[in-house]
């Protein structure tokens, strides 16, 4: 299946989430640490649901910036916050040396909730990105949806929505997960004739529980093939097979990805790093 994959090998880029307890944290940097040595581009920290994990978000990100060889990006959302709380943290970001935000609408702490913008916030990640613009020169990613975000009236308003990103200032779209690599190459096919020219990197995640994969993918609206479904069924109950299946089955997704000009990955982590390492290894071998 090499046989037309680019000589050059790819770039990658990490997403962690802040720990919530000690294990967590030794966790966490267990996978920083163990992932460092693939020279990624740069690694995110995500944030909680309405804000919840503020601070841990803001206290990985610095301890990575200070400990690290690291290139560090923080999340920052639109919920339950004002422009001026947002503007604050983002200026606090800036003073502490992170350059690179990941800027997103966010969703309400209560899973399932319908959104509700803050009166007195940023409405959407648009308008974030036009006011993070205005505090400091930020790199700014956003995100897209290879198949479209679960809450869009339809494919075409959530093209718009991505471009009103794109034109406010982001450097860069990054994919949530998907499973088929069509899905991407459609996604990018439609951003281009609608005159986005930034780079949109593919967001990857190597399934490390099965179970859990299926709970995200119904959330975020990304199908899992009926290959994949039946590769998996019941490989919860046998991680050594369920982890076999996964690298094996990003690898193959990664190479169709690269046989298609993708030259950039962003791997959804889960604060583990076997499974992106094994990856990472194979595509830069």
């Amino acid at each position: 299946m090499g046989d037309n994959l680019p000589n050059k090998s790819p770039k990658f880029s990490f997403e962690f989430f802040p720990p919530k307890s000690d294990e967590m944290e030794k966790k966490l940097w267990e996978a920083i640490t163990k992932l460092e040595s693939l020279n990624p581009e740069f690694v995110s920290v995500t944030y909680g649901a309405g804000g919840s994990t503020r601070e841990r978000t803001h206290a990985t990100v610095k301890r990575i910036g200070s400990e690290t060889s690291l290139k560090a990006a923080a999340h920052l959302t639109c919920v339950n916050a004002s422009r001026a709380e947002i503007d604050e943290i983002a200026q606090q970001y800036w003073d502490s040396g992170i350059r690179h935000i990941v800027a997103l609408r966010g969703d309400m702490p209560d899973a399932g909730g319908a959104y509700i913008p803050h009166p007195e916030g940023y409405k959407y990640a648009a308008d974030l990105v036009e006011g993070l613009k205005k505090i400091a020169d930020f790199e700014i990613s956003v995100a897209g949806y290879p198949e479209s975000h679960p809450e869009a009236i339809s494919a075409e308003d959530d093209f718009i929505h991505l471009k009103e990103k794109v034109d406010a200032g982001a450097t860069r779209v990054i994919t949530q997960f998907f499973f088929n690599a069509d899905d991407y190459f459609r996604f990018l096919e439609r951003a281009r004739k609608i005159g986005i020219s930034v780079p949109i990197i593919p967001g990857i995640l190597p399934i490390a529980n099965f179970a859990q994969a299926t709970k995200f993918s119904k959330m975020c609206g990304a199908k899992i093939p009926e290959r994949l479904m039946k590769l998996y069924e019941g490989a919860d109950e046998n991680p050594q097979y369920r982890n076999m299946i996964s690298v094996i089955t990003t690898t193959e997704l990664c190479h169709k990805l690269m046989e298609g000009g993708v030259e950039q990955f962003h791997f959804y982590t889960l604060n583990r790093y076997e499974l992106v390492q094994a990856v990472c290894g194979y595509l830069k071998s």
